[in-house]
């Protein structure tokens, strides 16, 4: 199959191209690396040309809630478009586990107006909600770090690691369309203020962690809400795995 990645350069993109690959899949990265503009549009409809299914992996940098939900409805919307126009069969859309439930957070805003548009019947889709990465805790300690001190909502989080939920994604694409995924995560639940405590020591960086609700993530977002549903898929490697690696 020949099956595009949009967001093909960052963390999870690169990844799920990569798998897509050695399943012997033709890869059609789309990035402004390969003069493709989500924004604009631009370079879409050359790249799109004989594309069988699209990955969409992209994310936005931290900002408010309209900018947000904008930058995602554009570059959803313009993807959808060109897909439509060329005749692709299937939109795999990656999303975030809880989403629903949660007012306030201008990301998750965002996601939740990227799969309104790819639930509208332009192209057969596939939404699949997954848990935070292993390595989001330490991500978002860089975001609020300064002086080595950083604020922390100390959240419960049932992450996975990037390679499962790349690989999942790659198995999706090549399959057919399923409408909602059951949820995609990690085998065991974590409390992110011990994640980031623990991949930043790995990495030799120790940073003093503020547990506190004050920040970008409030306490709508307490206890159980980001937790995947019964039914969800359970991919195998652990935080304590994963660390182990990124300490090697």
């Amino acid at each position: 199959m020949r099956i595009a990645v949009a967001g093909a350069t960052g963390n999870i993109g690169a990844r799920t191209a990569a798998f897509l690959g050695r399943d012997g899949h033709e890869v059609v990265p789309i990035s402004r690396s390969q003069g493709i503009d989500l924004l604009t549009g631009d370079g879409l409809d050359a790249a799109l040309t004989g594309v069988d299914a699209v990955v969409d992996t992209v994310s936005a940098p931290p900002t408010d809630r309209d900018r947000t939900a904008e930058y995602f409805g554009t570059t959803t919307a313009n993807l959808l478009a060109a897909e439509q126009r060329a005749g692709v069969g299937h939109h795999v859309l990656l999303s975030i586990v809880g989403i629903h439930g949660i007012e306030g957070n201008a990301h998750y805003a965002g996601k939740r107006e990227q799969e309104r548009l790819v639930a509208a019947p332009q192209v057969p889709w596939t939404i699949v909600p997954a848990t935070q990465f292993h390595d989001f805790a330490a991500m978002v300690a860089s975001w609020t770090e300064q002086d080595g001190v950083a604020p922390i909502a100390p959240l419960l989080v049932q992450p996975i690691a990037p390679d499962d939920i790349a690989e999942v994604l790659a198995e999706v694409a090549a399959g057919p369309p399923r409408g909602r995924h059951v949820d995609v995560a990690g085998p065991e639940t974590q409390d992110l203020v011990d994640m980031a405590r623990r991949t930043l020591d790995a990495r030799g960086h120790p940073v003093k962690l503020v547990p506190t609700w004050s920040g970008m993530f409030g306490v709508a977002m307490a206890g159980n809400v980001l937790l995947p549903t019964e039914d969800a898929r359970i991919m195998p490697t652990t935080f304590e795995q994963w660390l182990a690696a990124e300490a090697g």
